[in-house]
């Protein structure tokens, strides 16, 4: 999961088992209180997690499920509910609402990168390009992850930036 550091910008979460080193070590890592299972697909899995309630709803108002069931491969970056309650009063519920659906679409694929990137590969990539790895959103939005010190941060193209503290849930289409 990721500790967000800027106040607008939706926080994100890269969704996944325990840590940077020892992710691989759980084949079947606990999210938000629920078993992850690598047979099932992003939303199979995000359904479970009592901490992402709110995206699985955001991903609903979105029409974005059968996207997320599809074959893949996404990396997806899913923000928790405690980062949208960061966010100012009100927000969540104006983005809900049926005439916001075209901006919570643009929100949401901001999250997610085509292909699956585990988070050893996006420290590598950052290590080899002077500790900074640009990627491309689904969105069109710009990504980057950037090492500071022991920890991986994602930053989007406003400055926002999540640190991330649980990585690689892999999942059947995927990686969140």
């Amino acid at each position: 999961m990721f500790t967000k550091t800027r106040h607008f910008a939706l926080p994100m979460a890269l969704f996944a088992a325990v840590s940077l080193s020892s992710a691989t070590a759980f084949a079947n890592p606990q999210v938000g209180g629920a078993p992850m299972y690598e047979s099932k697909n992003i939303v199979e899995n995000a359904v479970n997690s009592k901490d992402h309630t709110t995206l699985v709803a955001a991903v609903k108002a979105a029409g974005l499920v059968d996207t997320l069931m599809s074959a893949g491969p996404f990396t997806v970056f899913a923000p928790v509910n405690a980062g949208f309650a960061k966010l100012p009063k009100g927000t969540v519920e104006t983005l809900l609402k049926p005439e916001n659906k075209d901006k919570l679409v643009k929100i949401l694929t901001a999250h997610v990168v085509a292909g699956k990137m585990s988070a050893k590969s996006l420290w590598k990539k950052a290590m080899a390009n002077g500790g900074r790895y640009n990627m491309k959103a689904v969105s069109g939005d710009a990504l980057t992850a950037v090492i500071k010190g022991k920890s991986l941060y994602i930053f989007d193209e406003n400055g926002g930036a999540s640190k991330v503290t649980i990585a690689d849930v892999n999942q059947s289409n995927g990686v969140i």
